[in-house]
């Protein structure tokens, strides 16, 4: 009776050489479950642990050995508000965000909601160990386009080992926030940023850009909006890549109205900006070599319609020299899992998997009438403008999950993970999960960069 928002991360949790897997899961929204976050044996899928939650699960693991015990311990977010920080190894409760000792608090009093996915940044407070950085807002119980018991999101710097925050400051423009921050250490420059963004699917928001050493002051005053949307916030994780080849990390981000900007990482003017009419977004992308030239280029979907009454995917593939749309395909149904990437043919170009979910796209995404739902992970090869069919399970959807690819026992070959979410009614309900191992006859050439949400390495970051 569980399911999933978030997406399969991986480590190595038991020391036999093979990658585990950590990922969130829950009941349905508001329910207590003893399976709230799952660690999956890797060689096996047996449970290695589980812990308990008082709501749903939908950030994914960071990964950060803070007792020292040669295992990296989890840490994991999502509505609850929820963080935890749990022992790898055992599974057992390191600490758990505390928010009634923070009411009182100027900032941290709004810091009650959804925490986001964590990155970690440099050590700030001299312990020999990074620091994770995230964001928390939003108000689930808040119906669309309602403006009333809509609260400030928070950006924090939180410390691993026993959970202090360490600095925290409210959204510059007092909006709430979904997006999960990210870290860019500009090395041309020495300069250490942090990108964030605010609004939502009917509330207007912008996409930030800071200095770290601002918020470690508590002050996001100074942070200068790269982009701002009308009607519309940012919602889906930004990219950082090298569009210009310029040795400065450029900035890609999407907007939930699908406008998508990538930004000079030096100058922060505009490289190009793109338009997905009559579409909306809160789908991460893709990033890999999709075209013959040497610039990364970006691959995502979009859904059509408007919130809450999607009616399909529209999937793009857009050159990131120029930011030109140079595919557009349109598979599936309601879905906000993202994609990954890798060159599975070796053909010196990356191909792209993903999820999608085929029924009546007409279906109001509330309808909890029974209806036939069939989940199909996709493959994409640009060069062969041919499309392939990995995986499918009738009477099962995948919504949220993104895929992972990568070496999970060091044998050499390419091992593919996924998630399918039984179905027989509405498209959000959790009613039992499985997850699947698929042994593929891949030989690993180079090691994946965008294997896993946001990258293999899980920060956001493209870099060779």
């Amino acid at each position: 009776m569980i399911g999933s928002q978030s997406s399969p991360r991986s480590a190595d949790l038991n020391s036999d050489g093979t990658l585990d897997f950590v990922i969130g899961a829950g009941k349905n929204e508001y329910e207590y479950t003893e399976s709230g976050i799952l660690a999956i044996n890797g060689l096996d899928g047996e449970l290695l642990w589980t812990q308990e939650t008082e709501d749903q699960v939908f950030g994914s693991a960071t990964f950060l050995d803070v007792n020292k015990d040669g295992i990296p311990d989890v840490f994991i977010g999502g509505r609850g508000p929820h963080l935890k920080a749990i022992d790898g190894q055992s599974g057992k409760l390191i600490w758990g965000f505390d928010t009634l000792a923070h009411l009182k608090h100027p900032v941290l009093k709004y810091a009650r909601f959804n925490f986001n996915n964590s990155v970690t940044i440099p050590d700030q407070n001299g312990d020999g160990i990074d620091e994770l950085l995230t964001s928390n807002g939003g108000n689930a119980r808040i119906a669309p386009n309602e403006t009333e018991g809509r609260y400030p999101g928070v950006l924090m710097v939180i410390n691993p080992v026993n959970g202090e925050v360490l600095a925290a400051d409210t959204m510059p423009d007092a909006g709430e926030t979904y997006l999960s921050p990210l870290f860019i250490s500009q090395e041309k420059s020495g300069t250490l940023q942090i990108l964030f963004g605010t609004g939502g699917e009917t509330l207007p928001g912008n996409l930030y850009l800071a200095e770290l050493s601002d918020l470690m002051e508590n002050n996001l005053s100074k942070s200068k909006a790269l982009v701002s949307e009308k009607g519309h916030g940012f919602i889906a994780s930004p990219v950082i890549v090298d569009l210009n080849r310029d040795g400065f990390l450029d900035f890609v981000g999407i907007s939930h109205a699908s406008t998508i900007t990538a930004i000079n990482g030096k100058s922060l003017n505009k490289i190009w900006q793109l338009e997905l009419p009559d579409t909306e977004c809160s789908n991460s992308f893709a990033v890999g070599q999709f075209t013959d030239d040497d610039i990364p280029d970006l691959f995502t979907f979009a859904s059509k319609g408007v919130w809450p009454e999607n009616t399909g995917l529209v999937q793009v593939l857009i050159d990131g020299k120029s930011g030109e749309l140079l595919l557009k395909k349109e598979m599936g149904c309601t879905g906000f899992s993202s994609p990954i990437a890798y060159d599975l043919n070796n053909d010196d170009m990356d191909e792209v998997i993903f999820s999608i979910n085929e029924y009546d796209c007409s279906r109001a995404i509330d309808d909890r009438s029974a209806f036939l739902i069939e989940n199909k992970l996709m493959l994409m090869d640009f060069k062969a403008d041919t499309t392939y069919l990995l995986d499918q399970a009738r009477g099962f959807k995948n919504v949220f999950s993104t895929p992972w690819i990568g070496d999970l026992d060091s044998d050499g070959y390419l091992d593919l993970v996924h998630c399918q979410y039984f179905s027989h009614g509405d498209i959000l309900s959790f009613l039992g999960m499985k997850i699947k191992r698929i042994d593929l006859p891949i030989k690993v050439r180079e090691k994946p960069l965008w294997g896993a949400f946001m990258g293999s390495e899980g920060n956001g970051i493209y870099k060779k």
